[in-house]
């Protein structure tokens, strides 16, 4: 793309038609933001701020000109980066000043306090980085009380930060680096002000660079270019994290004071700097070294696994005694003593982690870290000390206890001498505990400069800017203590009696076995005690028991989560019958929590008046108090609590998910025709009317306040009957009769004796009740003769006429003769009046142009007929499920909302990559390869939603079906969409926060005449000629802004702004995608909606990226640029959607900013809560107020299939109940993506919204919660808003994701964040940290290695002969190993996410209903799901930690209904399931062949059950859960697809998907990233597959029983053998197989002879039995697959070698083999008739329930529906 040259500033005088974002801040016009006298008062004071200040020379200062255009001409900024920073500044002020409270006397003037605050907020990190290092601030500003405070200081240092942060690009990652520049460019603003002289050229100071572009070019560029250069170096991640520098390293050079001494200004000329353009390979990383090792766990989480060894260590000594209960060993002062040895284990420890912090560290040592060579150096000679120490005195105290055979004074001196040791030892941590208790104390050390204390933070966590005073407040640390108390407290008992004590037991008796017969010779490596069976037996309880705690954290998480939840309120209202119980709370709730309560946020007020207002906030919270009664009497409050309700329903049916008869039965009509009361919605007052009836029928004789007392039981009851009289008095006395007839005199004489009646409470006495069935059929005749077309006057008069009669003929108990009726009014007084009809004269019926008459009749004929509860209305479960959130949210406890005007300003941004942003009509109407379209799906899945769109469509005038795909194609693009995970449904969602805002605005400032006008108008915008709604559509909703005043239009674009990033903008446009004009779409209906992308322009040989900003402007009716800030070089040196969100953060307002990810939705009932939930920031959370505000999550995708819903479970329970968990008590909630609300002035100053440094990073958005935390921010979880979240649909989607999440917390057990938090947070919320984060990926891969370590043990023992032996003689060894196969089984089964998610079901849902869910998932087979999630975490967690090769995965968002071909499914699980699964189902096999023990059937059941069952769900999981899985066509079909992949040899340029050789060397990429330990634990693991050969071969029969290794030795040479055989064949085959093929077959058949004659010669000379053969490939096959995979470690070897070309074709035989394995279960169930309809029932078991025919779509035999 080419663009206009950038003009100079000098000429850079902004026209008046230049476009502008928000407001316009070069021109002071009547635009509606400027209206504002904030606005106008922020920019009048930047202008008059430059006054005398010495101006810029050799540039034209013009007279409009401010104080930014005075920084950016002084300093060389950018002009669009100026022009970005002042409406940023300005609409800051404005915002700040609108919040001031009270209100200042002097609006002319931006007061002193506003500029104050922003700029101590702004510089906070600045002045915290000055204070470590101990360098003076150069923010000279004196205290506002001074004489000598000037005020446009202020501004200048606030302009002076954001024009370096906004020009700083890739530098934003770096706060401490922008905390140097700006410390630098500071101190020359100051000598500019003070009008300094330059000592060289007697001139008024100037700044080191200046000129245009000038702090780009010699600021930004050279730290740029240096960054860019380590990233060349990291090979794109691959290389080795100790080569290169990342962000961070970058970032903390500035920790240290070296910055100032090695870098010169501008740093262009640093020494530093300098180093990254060398080849030394002296360059040092600066602050951390990432170390890929799984010792990283221990490294950071050192004082758990401390607390794990020592509380074994202690377990065993005690356990061994044989006593009952540990305490009556304690008797025995042998036994306290040898206790003691815990002090060396633990001293032991300290030494290995300071000797593994030194071996990870070391390279980090140079000549400028002394320091920290000299932490390193001591801390291994005093742990190494304080060990030899212990040790010596252990040991003296028994030389003197067995010198004097008892133990004598000497003896207990020494150990009193040993106790007094331990105590100098444990004193750190006493003191440390007492300081943890003693909250007053530790703040006073930590707000003293003392020496000593730095030097005690220096030695136990060195030197860094982060990471100090992680301390909670008293209250919440009790909290978290006694759970962590609890969990650990059952940890340790379970693991005592149930694994430590039986071990111990099988330990002594397998000790005391003498004469242990094995199938080899094992005399020369086992001795006598058998300690290598012990070994065996006890690793997996060993590896249990380091990992239970997850199991026990995970029992107890979800039931304290659950309490949370319900003591927060959550629950109270789960469905649509509740709701209808507290709808008329729910008013009250309503004007409580969303209109503003300025009287109650007085803050004097007497403790009688704050009692008052507490009892009233629990009467409200609980529904207690009777607010509709407050309502019903202030008309201004109703009107507010209707509109609000009524933009709720209207935005239902813009959606779709409501029909129009649904709108008019759950809409809120306003109050006209003089009704008495709220008129509730028509859905809560069914059938009351006639309940009402038949009440009076029943007490006819009662007294009136008796039945009166009956029908107000039920308020809508109440509000019924007083409706129904009021509307048809207002209807016959000011509509129908003529108000100058007598007819309309006899009416009102006869309500009003109906009404004095009812004063007098005489009602029943004067009217018989029996009479009022009659007149209610009469009035819906009425009615009905109302609500029709074409009126019939004649049937109205005669309706009239008969309700005249039978009120005076049969109502009235008291008969009246004709002269009595005239009397009283109630008949003609012209007797002649009598012959002809009455009311024949007097009928003036409404035309046909009065839409309000007409909605109002509908309504009054819905009451007086509807004989249903309507208790399925609405009857769509997500508008049900909407309601009931939405209501349910207002009785639970949120901060009161400000008006529109005070509240915080904010942004939402979203990165946008390469997802679909509008489906198109081709991608709508185009069938799959089953034949089913994206819209056919659409239809059939939400089928009550597609006929209101249909129906929506033909009200606004679609007459022919076939114009859906013409005049109505964009709506029904945007249908389809709104369904999808798109860009267009993610817009709609978050630009109700623009539509909600501008409502609220109006309804802050609005009279009730307003309201009245507002809501007249939007109905006549809405109704049609039968009262039905025309069109929703949002362009003409008047909500949609029409209708408000331009004052609430401007505020709302003051308070919000919406930011998409959109990454491949710029590769779009040079494509001419269609993405591009369906973005325009978006801006052009969205306008509070921007688009920001990087630029890339060609000039000449070079390259130049910007910054852009656009809009679309409606007048011009195109995209116009707004911004255009040039950037240093090409964007991403990172991970690409950090980057993204980094470069596009500038172009954001306000004080917060919320991260929303591509796949989310927003709902406009939850936009109404933004103002409380933007309250938070305001409220300390313990002694902290909050930088992240967490937000609830609701996952939309769970109805589509059962294994989106088995997703949306696990999600559901992570976004709700574990993160309310993690906030409160754990105090440990971090950043776990989107939708959280971020403190954005608190994060732009410390490093972002999220880390960027490639791979490291993968998991970016956590680590802003690492930073958060480390930085002393705090992260709260609020439930009472909620955005929505789709999830991967199909398993594959899922795998990925999962996937990526596990290869993120590999990277992470890597990262410096981690162990920083795991160093400094207290040890109960480093707990905390752990089990919430990699803990659990952590325990996941034990587990799986448990299964590994357990099932190779029990191979072990029974191919050698001594199982009987080891589980024979008692059941202490089997209770040991069930109680690990139980905890397995407790894990496999899916406890992690099934238990929280049945509780926070039966929160929300109640107890039952989430039993029942729980059930049916079970059926559905979720097992199964969770089983193969947890392999597929295990294999990537795994793999990254110990060989890297993470990296972003693209998972696909769309509908999944489509078969996925064996090929391909192999391509994803070979490695990570099938292997592994083929493996662990080979050892079940020969387990069962060769075990004794197995012949116990249930000892075998209960040992392999688990065990098979992974191996089941590891192998069919892929089918299961695929469509068509079992179809047998599709089986055939899919073995010729896997068979031509697999023997496709392809060129270079083939893909993974067409090759299997291509597939084969990606699967080996890590093996060529990893290190030496890597490939060293490869090889080492690698060497289990030969154990299968050499303990099977000695079970064969032509082995004769014998014992000696030689039997071993013997094999290999077959199998060397045949590999010969297998490679001669191999060079046969390729000389001779093309041409010559006539000798390939020869040397096939003579290899086949000599087979036969060799076998012959064995059987018949030899103990050599036909068994043998068989058995002999369970040996050969695994040891042949062993030597491969060895070989693929040495590849770089063998690779030019022509062995290696064996290697590969041994490779692929082999997954032809294991294809086979596992295809041939399959396809045997393929062919069994029926299990494809149950795969498919159980796929889509949701969608059967709702009747819908799954099985023609998964089989293509579905045929399109019209539209």
């Amino acid at each position: 793309m080419s663009r206009r040259p950038h003009l100079p500033d000098s000429q850079s005088f902004p026209p008046y038609d230049e476009p502008y974002n928000i407001i316009p801040t070069h021109l002071l016009t009547d635009r509606n933001s400027l209206r504002c006298p904030e606005i106008c008062v922020a920019i009048s004071s930047l202008l008059r701020a430059v006054g005398d200040l010495r101006k810029p020379p050799d540039c034209q200062w013009l007279p409009s000109m401010d104080l930014l255009d005075w920084l950016g001409l002084f300093f060389g900024f950018q002009r669009d980066n100026v022009k970005n920073q002042r409406e940023h500044v300005v609409l800051q002020l404005a915002n700040a000043k609108m919040r001031l409270s009270p209100p200042p006397d002097n609006t002319d003037i931006l007061q002193t306090k506003v500029l104050r605050e922003f700029r101590q907020k702004l510089l906070e990190n600045y002045t915290n980085w000055c204070s470590y290092l101990g360098k003076g601030s150069n923010v000279w500003i004196p205290n506002s009380s001074s004489p000598d405070y000037d005020a446009r200081r202020e501004l200048l240092y606030i302009g002076l930060y954001l024009l370096i942060w906004g020009e700083s690009a890739n530098l934003r990652f770096l706060p401490e680096c922008l905390c140097y520049i700006f410390h630098h460019m500071a101190m020359e603003l100051n000598k500019i002000l003070e009008d300094y002289i330059d000592e060289n050229t007697g001139l008024p100071v100037m700044p080191s660079v200046s000129g245009e572009n000038a702090f780009l070019n010699w600021v930004v560029k050279p730290i740029y270019e240096t960054i860019k250069v380590e990233v060349e170096r990291s090979k794109h991640g691959t290389a080795p994290y100790g080569t290169w520098r990342n962000y961070d390293d970058f970032n903390e050079y500035f920790w240290s004071k070296r910055c100032f001494q090695n870098l010169k200004w501008p740093v262009l000329y640093g020494n530093f700097f300098q180093m990254a353009y060398s080849e030394r390979k002296s360059k040092r990383k600066t602050g951390f070294i990432e170390q890929r090792t799984f010792w990283n766990v221990y490294r950071s989480f050192d004082r758990m696994w401390v607390m794990l060894v020592l509380f074994l260590h202690v377990a065993v000594i005690l356990a061994w005694e044989g006593n009952k209960y540990p305490w009556q060993a304690l008797n025995n002062k042998d036994v306290k003593v040898r206790v003691l040895t815990l002090f060396i284990t633990w001293s032991g420890m300290r030494f290995f982690h300071a000797f593994l912090e030194t071996a990870m560290e070391c390279s980090r040592v140079s000549r400028e870290a002394y320091g920290f060579l000299l932490r390193m150096v001591l801390k291994i000679l005093i742990a190494a000390a304080w060990t030899c120490a212990f040790v010596i005195c252990y040991r003296r105290i028994w030389i003197q206890r067995n010198h004097d055979k008892d133990w004598s004074d000497e003896a207990n001196k020494r150990v009193i001498f040993f106790l007094r040791l331990a105590f100098l030892y444990v004193l750190p941590e006493v003191l440390e505990l007492a300081l943890f208790f003693l909250p007053c104390l530790r703040r006073f050390i930590e707000q003293r400069k003392w020496k000593i204390f730095h030097l005690i933070s220096w030695w136990f966590h060195g030197n860094s800017f982060i990471g100090q005073g992680l301390r909670e407040g008293f209250v919440d640390s009790v909290k978290y203590i006694l759970f962590w108390i609890v969990v650990l407290s059952t940890k340790f008992a379970f693991s005592y009696f149930l694994q430590i004590k039986p071990m111990i037991s099988t330990t002594k008796e397998l000790l005391d076995l003498k004469n242990v017969e094995y199938k080899w010779d094992w005399d020369e490596i086992s001795s006598a005690s058998n300690k290598f069976v012990i070994g065996l037996l006890c690793l997996p309880v060993l590896l249990i028991y380091f990992v239970d705690t997850q199991i026990w954290y995970y029992t107890y998480s979800p039931l304290v989560g659950a309490a949370v939840g319900l003591f927060q309120h959550l629950g109270q209202i789960r469905n649509i019958k509740q709701l209808r119980l507290r709808f008329q709370f729910f008013a009250g709730a309503i004007q409580f929590n969303l209109m503003p309560q300025e009287k109650l946020k007085s803050t004097r007020r007497t403790l009688r008046e704050k009692f008052s207002y507490a009892i009233y906030l629990l009467k409200v919270r609980y529904g207690l108090a009777q607010p509709f009664r407050k309502i019903e009497s202030n008309q201004v409050e109703a009107n507010k609590f209707a509109m609000i309700w009524n933009e709720i329903i209207a935005t239902f049916r813009e959606e779709d998910i409501i029909s129009d008869q649904e709108v008019e039965l759950l809409e809120l009509p306003r109050n006209c025709w003089n009704f008495r009361v709220i008129r509730w919605p028509c859905f809560l007052l069914g059938n009351e009317l006639l309940h009402a009836l038949k009440l009076a029928g029943d007490m006819m004789d009662a007294p009136d306040k008796w039945l009166w007392y009956k029908i107000c039981k039920n308020e809508y009851r109440r509000c019924a009957v007083i409706e129904t009289y009021d509307c048809v008095k207002y209807l016959m006395l000011e509509i129908l009769i003529n108000s100058n007839t007598e007819e309309h005199s006899i009416l009102k004489a006869l309500f009003q004796e109906i009404d004095h009646s009812i004063g007098i409470e005489k009602f029943t006495r004067t009217f018989k009740m029996i009479a009022l069935p009659h007149i209610h059929s009469k009035l819906i005749k009425l009615v009905e003769l109302l609500i029709e077309p074409k009126h019939n006057v004649t049937k109205v008069v005669d309706t009239m006429q008969a309700l005249y009669g039978i009120f005076v003929h049969d109502f009235l108990k008291e008969k009246r003769t004709t002269s009595q009726l005239r009397e009283d009014g109630l008949a003609p007084q012209n007797q002649t009046a009598m012959v002809g009809l009455l009311f024949e004269n007097a009928v003036e019926l409404p035309g046909p142009s009065d839409p309000n008459f007409y909605r109002r009749i509908k309504r009054l004929h819905t009451i007086l007929t509807t004989r249903d509860s309507m208790l399925n209305i609405p009857v769509n479960i997500e508008a049900r499920r909407r309601l009931a959130f939405f209501s349910n949210s207002l009785f639970m406890k949120m901060p009161h909302a400000p008006q529109v005007e005070k509240m915080m300003a904010f942004s939402v941004l979203t990165p946008f990559c390469d997802e679909d942003v509008l489906y198109s009509k081709e991608a709508l109407r185009t069938k799959n390869e089953d034949g089913i379209s994206i819209l056919f799906y659409l239809q059939t899945i939400y089928d009550d939603e597609w006929k209101n769109f249909i129906e929506r469509m033909h009200r606004e005038g679609m007459v022919a079906d076939d114009e859906i795909w013409t005049t109505k194609l964009r709506d029904l693009r945007l249908w389809a969409s709104y369904r999808g995970q798109t860009l267009a449904r993610t817009v709609r969602g978050m630009m109700y926060y623009h539509r909600a805002l501008q409502m609220l605005a109006f309804l802050d400032s609005s009279s009730e005449m307003d309201m009245i006008v507002r809501e007249g108008e939007r109905e006549l915008g809405l109704m049609g000629r039968n009262g039905g709604f025309q069109g929703f559509n949002p362009e003409r909703l008047p909500s949609a802004g029409l209708l408000f005043k331009s004052h609430e239009h401007g505020i709302t674009l003051m308070k919000f702004t919406y930011v998409v990033s959109c990454q491949k903008y710029v590769n779009h446009k040079a494509k001419d995608d269609p993405r591009v004009q369906d973005i325009m779409d978006l801006l052009k209906h969205n306008e509070a909606l921007r688009i920001s992308y990087v630029d890339q322009v060609s000039t000449g040989n070079d390259e130049e990226y910007y910054s852009v900003l656009v809009k679309y402007d409606q007048q011009l009716q195109r995209e116009v640029e707004i911004y255009r800030v040039k950037l240093p070089g090409p964007l991403n040196l990172g991970e690409g959607k950090p980057e993204n969100q980094n470069h596009a953060l500038i172009f954001t307002r306000g004080d917060a900013v919320q991260t929303i990810d591509m796949n989310q939705d927003n709902y406009f009932e939850e936009a109404l809560k933004i103002r409380n939930l933007l309250e938070e920031f305001r409220h300390y959370n313990g002694i902290r107020r909050p930088t992240i505000l967490g937000v609830r999550e609701h996952i939309f995708t769970g109805s589509v299939s059962s294994l989106a819903w088995f997703m949306s479970a696990q999600e559901t329970s992570f976004v709700t109940l574990v993160q309310r968990l993690f906030a409160n008590p754990l105090k440990i909630r971090m950043h776990y993506g989107h939708p959280d609300v971020f403190d954005r002035f608190w994060f732009m100053t410390r490093g972002g919204l999220s880390k960027a440094s490639k791979v490291i990073h993968l998991s970016e958005d956590i680590f802003a919660g690492f930073n958060c935390t480390l930085r002393g921010g705090s992260v709260t979880h609020h439930e009472y808003i909620q955005v929505g979240k789709g999830r991967d649909l199909g398993l594959n989607q899922i795998s990925k994701f999962e996937s990526k999440i596990a290869c993120g917390n590999g990277e992470q057990v890597l990262s410096r964040d981690v162990y920083r938090l795991g160093q400094r947070l207290d040890f109960f919320r480093m707990l905390s940290f752990f089990h919430t984060t990699i803990g659990y990926f952590f325990s996941t891969n034990v587990v799986i290695l448990t299964v590994y370590v357990f099932l190779w043990g029990q191979l072990y023992l029974a191919l050698s002969g001594i199982e009987n032996s080891v589980l024979g003689n008692g059941s202490n060894s089997k209770k040991a190993l069930r109680a690990v196969i139980n905890q397995e089984l407790i894990i496999q089964f899916g406890l992690y996410t099934t238990l929280p998610a049945l509780l926070e079901s039966s929160v929300e849902k109640g107890f039952l209903e989430a039993i029942w869910e729980f059930l049916v998932m079970q059926l559905q087979l979720s097992i199964v799901f969770y089983t193969f999630s947890m392999g597929t975490r295990a294999h990537f967690f795994g793999r990254t930690i110990l060989h890297g090769g993470a990296k972003y995965q693209h998972t696909g968002r769309n509908f999944v209904v489509h078969h996925t071909s064996f090929a391909e499914n192999y391509r994803l699980y070979a490695r990570s399931h099938f292997i592994k699964a083929i493996e662990l189902g080979l050892i079940l096999t020969i387990y069962a062949i060769y075990s004794a023990a197995a012949k116990e059937t249930f000892f075998y059941i209960d040992m392999a059950v688990t065990c098979w069952f992974l191996v089941v769900s590891w192998i069919f999981a892929p089918f299961l859960f695929n469509p068509s899985g079992f179809d047998w066509l599709k089986t055939v079909n899919d073995f010729d697809d896997f068979m031509k992949w697999i023997w496709y040899r392809g060129g270079v340029f083939a893909k993974a998907e067409q090759s299997w050789e291509r597939w084969w060397y990606e699967e080996q990429d890590h093996l060529r990233m990893t290190g030496l330990w890597g490939k060293l634990l490869e090889i080492v693991l690698n060497l289990r597959f030969f154990f299968f050969q050499y303990g099977i071969v000695y079970h064969l029969g032509i082995a004769g029983h014998s014992k000696s290794v030689s039997v071993y030795l013997l094999s290999w040479i077959y199998i060397l053998v045949a590999l010969g055989i297998y490679l001669t064949m191999c060079y046969v085959r390729d000389k001779y197989g093309a041409k010559e093929h006539i000798y390939f077959r020869v040397a096939l058949s003579l290899l086949c002879l000599s087979g036969i004659l060799v076998i012959v010669a064995l059987l018949e000379f030899t103990a050599f039995e036909v068994v043998d053969i068989f058995t002999s490939l369970l040996a050969l096959i695994p040891t042949v697959w062993g030597l491969i995979s060895i070989a693929q470690v040495f590849r770089p070897l063998l690779q030019q070698t022509r062995l290696w070309d064996s290697v590969v074709s041994l490779a692929r035989l082999y997954d032809i083999l294991f294809g086979l394995i596992v295809l041939a279960p399959v396809a045997f169930l393929s062919w069994m008739p029926g299990f494809q309809s149950m795969q498919t029932r159980i796929l889509f078991n949701d969608a059967f329930s709702k009747g819908l025919q799954m099985f023609k779509i998964i089989t293509g035999k579905a045929h399109d529906k019209n539209v």
